[in-house]
């Protein structure tokens, strides 16, 4: 059915293995740090690259409203100090237990393109050797995520493991408007963004 090959296509998930990173692609919602960070405890990666400034479409940091999800010992990071979505979804990583230490940055991406551009550079720069990555994204956003990180990593093995947000799943999609814009939208953008990176991968 057309619902099932959206669907298949779009929301990517695998079975997870230990990784040599995390990859978070910039975002403000804060269920995607908590997530990463419950992977890093578990010990699925030693490090959590986190990426982002702000969306484009906006040309600023909007935050959401404060939520529950700071533990009561630790304040919500809404203050000052978060200039961008990198600089949040790392101060959620802090507040969830992630240590300084094991917390990479890219705070200068605007879309998820430079989100896997960038952080190619951030990770070449510290000299890792990236085999295989876990891709913490937003759920209807795996499969576009993925791609773009493909195409900057291609000699690493791709884990998405996805975080439903929005309300919006794999199962429920098509049931509201908002979701099937999201879902609907993602089909197109991939489309329509790949256009001209695969034209100048084949030198067109």
């Amino acid at each position: 059915m057309f619902y099932d090959a959206v669907t298949e296509f779009i929301f990517v998930e695998d079975m997870l293995r230990k990784a040599d990173v995390i990859f978070m692609p910039g975002s403000v919602c804060p269920e995607l740090a908590m997530h990463a960070a419950r992977l890093y405890q578990e010990g699925y990666a030693p490090v959590i690259l986190s990426s982002g400034k702000y969306s484009i479409t906006k040309g600023y940091l909007e935050l959401p409203e404060k939520t529950a999800f700071a533990s009561s010992n630790n304040p919500t990071p809404h203050d000052d100090s978060c200039l961008t979505e990198c600089d949040y979804l790392c101060a959620i990583l802090r507040t969830e237990g992630v240590p300084e230490s094991a917390i990479l940055r890219e705070p200068e991406a605007t879309f998820t393109w430079e989100n896997a551009i960038y952080s190619r550079r951030v990770t070449d720069s510290a000299g890792l050797d990236i085999r295989r990555a876990i891709l913490c994204c937003k759920a209807y956003h795996a499969r576009r995520s993925l791609m773009y990180y493909q195409q900057q990593f291609p000699e690493t093995e791709f884990l998405v493991s996805p975080v439903v947000v929005d309300g919006i799943s794999r199962e429920n999609w098509y049931r509201t408007r908002k979701g099937i814009d999201k879902v609907l939208g993602e089909v197109e953008r991939c489309g329509g963004q790949f256009h001209e990176i695969i034209a100048e991968a084949a030198g067109l």
